[in-house]
């Protein structure tokens, strides 16, 4: 047996040429020119490419692919594919019928001469895996972080063949296919901040899934994903928008969660600068509070993905622990437009506790300076007072006298403000008393938890609930 973590890329490459059944083109726009050329270097490449197609003006990649408003993004990439694929197929039928066929594509950014922009592009491939069966499409954007020009295209190619080979070779298994296609590619090389695998050989695949192990290998920092579970990325999905975050664990999502969230949207709204037909809201979970008894389990991940789904929110998962990391992230996508982040009065408390920036050199001044420091507000909800009882919020807000000052700072900066309209009726509720209730059995915490997520919660016996047989 050969130890495929042993092979080097122009290895992996003959050995998909001398499969004699597989058979395709590439097409390679703008600087990834490079992944063909390594099928050719590898050897008994006749037998496997068709023909490749190379394009680095905007024009001739115009009149090959229609005109487009951007040339590198996702929707170019599927034009590229399906355009290949298509061509192909027409213009060899009786090869069809022999080969397994293939369309690899790329339309990539690379670093450019100033060296003042982030290089990134789109990749794909549309393939089929057993004779004149549909095709399966694998869709990834990428991140470059080599600091020249040559480097980032020899990393293009790179991924490349990692990804052909390892949509042949490596397809039964999600751990070693993320494995094969970073093989060589270390994270200070390459960043994957999103991948979607779809086709009738993939239909059990959840790509929600896909894009935790992401995150948790630490092949990007954060992804997310839509309503209906579809993996977005970030830059491309909350380029220029007004972004409302929320932070949390959702386990479950309660009434005090919606509450927050709508009461927050409709104070933001009110901003100056804010477009509503340009807000987004988020709903983020970080990897700590993923993890339950040092692992993270996918079914509690994907049963809250599912809940949040259901009320018609977008998911984003991140290795962001702390918040101003978040933001700073979201801040660069956001291009300076306004963005709001609504956190619960407990939880500002933490962000004010100086001993969770030991880290850095300028400590929570420095954090405070990143975090806050973009075109964004934090918008605080109250909560009862676990000592007390009392309503507990931005008046009364206890912190140490040291940090009074840069409190007020913020709030005449209008950088803090409290929601002035919310429910008190649901301060009291908690989500981990909700889920005790859950896995206890009983019932009173229905009426603590939005009808959507009763249900959901009934049908698919979440979070331990089980459904009471009936004798």
């Amino acid at each position: 047996m050969i130890d495929e973590r042993r092979l080097t890329t122009e290895e992996k490459a003959l050995k998909v040429n001398l499969t004699s059944d597989i058979y395709g083109c590439f097409a390679e726009i703008g600087a990834g020119q490079e992944v063909a050329a390594n099928f050719f270097k590898a050897g008994g490449s006749s037998g496997t490419i068709a023909h490749t197609q190379s394009a680095y003006d905007m024009k001739v990649s115009d009149s090959m692919y229609g005109e487009a408003s951007r040339y590198v993004s996702e929707e170019r990439l599927a034009t590229m594919l399906s355009t290949e694929y298509d061509t192909l197929k027409r213009r060899l039928p009786e090869k069809y019928t022999e080969s397994r066929f293939f369309a690899f594509s790329n339309t990539v950014e690379s670093l450019n001469y100033h060296k003042s922009n982030q290089g990134h592009g789109w990749v794909g491939i549309r393939f089929q895996l057993g004779l004149e069966e549909e095709p399966n499409e694998v869709i990834l954007h990428i991140k470059m972080h080599d600091i020249s020009h040559k480097t980032q295209q020899e990393a293009i190619g790179i991924l490349g063949v990692n990804l052909i080979h390892s949509c042949y070779f490596h397809n039964q298994d999600l751990d070693e296919f993320l494995n094969n296609l970073v093989h060589r590619l270390p994270r200070d090389r390459m960043e994957i901040d999103m991948l979607r695998i779809s086709g009738s050989r993939f239909e059990d695949v959840d790509n929600r899934i896909i894009a935790l192990n992401l995150v948790k290998r630490g092949m990007t920092d954060a992804t997310m994903f839509d309503l209906s579970g579809k993996v977005l990325q970030p830059a491309t999905a909350l380029y220029k928008k007004n972004i409302i975050l929320m932070r949390g664990r959702f386990r479950p999502v309660t009434k005090v969660h919606i509450d927050m969230i709508e009461s927050g949207k409709k104070q933001f709204l009110e901003e100056s600068g804010v477009d509503k037909n340009k807000v987004r809201v988020i709903f983020e979970l970080t990897l700590k509070d993923l993890t339950a008894d040092g692992k993270i389990s996918d079914k509690d991940f994907v049963d809250r993905a599912e809940l949040l789904g259901n009320l018609g929110y977008t998911v984003m998962i991140s290795n962001y622990l702390k918040h101003y990391k978040m933001v700073d992230y979201l801040a660069r996508i956001a291009k300076g437009r306004m963005m709001g982040v609504i956190v619960g009065i407990y939880n500002l408390q933490t962000i004010f506790d100086e001993k969770y920036y030991d880290n850095l050199r300028g400590g929570l001044l420095e954090a405070f300076g990143r975090g806050f420091g973009h075109n964004m507000k934090m918008l605080v909800y109250p909560a009862n007072d676990v000592e007390t009882g009392e309503l507990y919020d931005l008046d009364n807000f206890r912190i140490p006298d040291n940090l009074k000052g840069l409190l007020q700072y913020m709030k005449d900066n209008r950088k803090l403000e409290a929601l002035k309209e919310y429910d008190a009726q649901l301060l009291g509720i908690m989500s981990d008393d909700v889920l005790s209730q859950i896995k206890a059995g009983a019932s009173i915490w229905e009426q603590d938890v939005p009808e959507a997520v009763v249900q959901a919660i009934k049908e698919h016996e979440l979070f331990g609930y089980k459904k009471k047989v009936s004798v």
